[in-house]
């Protein structure tokens, strides 16, 4: 097969180092993302999978390495210059804006992808991805529960159609029938050809819808597998995701 008919990572992480303060995090993480790919990083709390992906999305304070998304290098870049090439991160924490309506939280991501021309498509894009969401548009998005705050999140991250989602813990403290919900509709965006990058605490769940996984050990990828040998082998997960 000639090279340039190879198919590219859309994210290429190599030999990537990351700091709190004078605290050395990361030890030369190399990742990569295809196309299409559903991609987790597991590990224990404190691995360093977090800092990961705010070294990605460039809000970490110093990082080191290479970081190519969509075949631009993006160190250097700001958080909303990432954002504005495709890439799109779903914190942890959320991160809605109280006092807001679910539909105001959702014009916020419009807004930041520079896409108020096509507004009314995509809230209509939005409410047809998320049913929920569309029954409280004039809801104030903080008395929803946690799961529904989690699917306005990503629905937010979603309005800009970006290239790459990261979602870090996404199924932190919500109750277990919209955790499935949510991997369904992982599973779904998978299917339209979108691509995630996913941390997530339930080892089992990630990997049965991922392509791939990462393991992570104190700051460095210690393992990597296709996400079906590596759901398959209790040995390895003991070892390195168990708490």
């Amino acid at each position: 097969m000639n090279k340039k008919d190879e198919k590219q990572p859309l994210l290429a992480v190599k030999n990537l180092e990351a700091w709190y303060g004078r605290s050395h995090i990361l030890q030369g993480v190399d990742i990569e993302v295809m196309p299409g790919e559903i991609v987790c990083l597991v590990g224990r709390n404190g691995a360093g999978k977090t800092t990961i992906m705010r070294s990605i999305m460039g809000l970490m304070d110093k990082t080191r390495g290479s970081v190519v998304f969509d075949g631009l290098s993006l160190l250097g870049l700001p958080p909303h210059r990432r954002f504005r090439q495709g890439l799109a991160y779903v914190f942890e924490e959320r991160r809605i804006v109280p006092g807001l309506t679910v539909l105001e939280n959702i014009r916020l991501g419009i807004l930041a992808s520079d896409q108020r021309h096509r507004e009314r498509e995509l809230i209509d894009e939005i409410a047809e991805t998320f049913p929920r969401l569309k029954e409280r548009l004039s809801q104030i998005a903080i008395t929803m529960s946690g799961g529904e705050q989690q699917m306005l999140a990503i629905a937010r991250a979603m309005v800009a159609h970006p290239k790459l989602i990261m979602l870090d813990e996404p199924s932190e403290g919500i109750m277990p029938v919209l955790v499935d919900e949510m991997f369904e509709l992982f599973a779904s965006l998978k299917r339209a050809g979108k691509t995630l990058l996913l941390v997530e605490q339930n080892v089992e769940l990630a990997l049965s819808i991922a392509d791939r996984a990462y393991i992570v050990d104190q700051g460095r990828v210690v393992h990597h597998a296709r996400a079906d040998v590596l759901l398959a082998d209790r040995e390895i997960q003991e070892r390195y995701c168990s708490v």
